[in-house]
């Protein structure tokens, strides 16, 4: 990979500020596929100031649909309106990040990349096309090439070039942002410190990779999907919709749902119809429904596909022979943590992955009846555990 206008030698002069979407871009980057994807430009956000030496980067991986903004920040004083408003709004990770937090931004310089093939200001399917695929310029669409978390990972080492840091003093995150930080280690792991492995797995098991294949089925049979040609009419809400619902049950527990909405119908709803099709909602119904919404309004279908088809491939020991000795030149200290009541990333995968790391590895477990989106909800109990194991310093 080639850096455009920075590079490992002398670290250039980049305009930072906490919480604004910035970018790195790169000549080149070569994919696993062998196919070679031209002019890539990563999106990231930063929030706090790299030390002297380099040696205070955080790295936090979001998870499939999730963006780079962590936490509130603050734009520059005359920046346009639309930027202030972004960089001031709460981020995803608002307990874990931000001044005095575990995660403490006057102390740590702390990193999000948006993932290659996203829709949040990386190259993706949803950016011009190179005059070589396409010379008027349109966006890639499905000629985007297929990419790996290990690709995404490779182009993330670049962004990080870019800003002079050579080693992460830790690379976190959660469900696909675990898959990447686990990667993160067995790919460089001369430049990981500590890694935090959340709610994840060293390979996509079967059933992972059954109900990915069901989303991206749901979206693609959208007619207005197009064969992924929608960007010059309508969007395929309805799939993008569909798909989310598929993936949302799966990130909640059976416990959680029932104790919260049972069998009770939406109020001012009736459930017993004239005919098949001609009734109300469950408060289930309308509760995915609501995610559906909330998805299809800010997310590409393109993206959702090849991010989702990255994570369906994800297998750390893929070309490095067993799972021991993919794993077995990691050299950081490491959290590896399961919810309890997961139903899509079970809690034996990550003891299948603390068995497999160098040394004594543990398991951590956090409590919740809230299934995988336990690793977002419950804050408080991971924070803790980043304190006691990766940040103790």
């Amino acid at each position: 990979m080639t850096l455009v206008g920075g590079g490992p030698s002398g670290a250039p002069d980049f305009v930072r500020e906490d919480g604004v979407l910035a970018f790195v871009d790169i000549a080149q980057v070569k994919l696993d596929s062998g196919v070679v994807l031209p002019r890539v430009r990563m999106a990231y956000e930063t929030w706090g100031e790299l030390n002297a030496d380099g040696s205070n980067a955080v790295l936090i991986e979001h998870a499939l649909t999730g963006d780079t903004h962590l936490t509130r920040g603050r734009a520059r004083e005359h920046a346009p309106e639309i930027e202030r408003t972004r960089a001031e709004a709460p981020g995803w990770c608002e307990n874990l990040v931000g001044p005095g937090k575990v995660i403490d931004t006057e102390k740590y310089f702390v990193v999000a990349i948006n993932m290659l093939g996203g829709c949040y200001g990386s190259t993706g399917p949803a950016t011009p096309a190179p005059p070589s695929v396409d010379p008027a310029g349109k966006p890639w669409g499905p000629r985007f090439p297929f990419v790996t978390v290990r690709d995404g990972v490779r182009a993330e080492a670049a962004v990080a070039d870019a800003l002079g840091i050579r080693q992460w003093r830790l690379v976190m995150g959660g469900s696909m942002g675990g898959a990447r930080a686990l990667e993160w280690a067995a790919t460089f792991p001369d430049r990981v410190r500590a890694c935090g492995v959340i709610a994840s797995c060293a390979a996509s098991s079967a059933e992972q990779i059954a109900w990915g294949q069901a989303q991206s089925l749901a979206l693609r049979q959208d007619p207005a999907f197009a064969s992924g040609y929608y960007y010059d009419g309508e969007f395929p809400m309805a799939g993008l919709g569909l798909a989310r619902r598929i993936a949302h049950i799966t990130y909640r527990s059976a416990a959680e749902l029932q104790t919260r909405f049972s069998r009770d119908p939406q109020p001012g709803e009736s459930v017993l119809g004239t005919a098949v099709g001609d009734r109300g909602r469950y408060k289930v119904e309308s509760y995915l429904d609501y995610q559906a919404s909330k998805l299809a309004d800010r997310f590409d279908a393109n993206s959702y596909l090849t991010l989702n088809e990255a994570l369906m491939s994800h297998d750390v020991a893929r070309g490095r022979g067993t799972l021991r000795e993919a794993l077995a030149g990691t050299t950081c200290d490491w959290l590896v943590a399961a919810v309890d009541s997961d139903r899509l990333y079970y809690p034996y995968e990550s003891d299948a992955l603390c068995e497999a790391l160098p040394g004594d590895v543990v398991r951590h477990t956090i409590h919740s009846d809230s299934g995988h989106d336990g690793f977002l909800i419950e804050d408080g109990q991971l924070g803790e555990l980043v304190r006691q194991t990766v940040l103790r310093d």
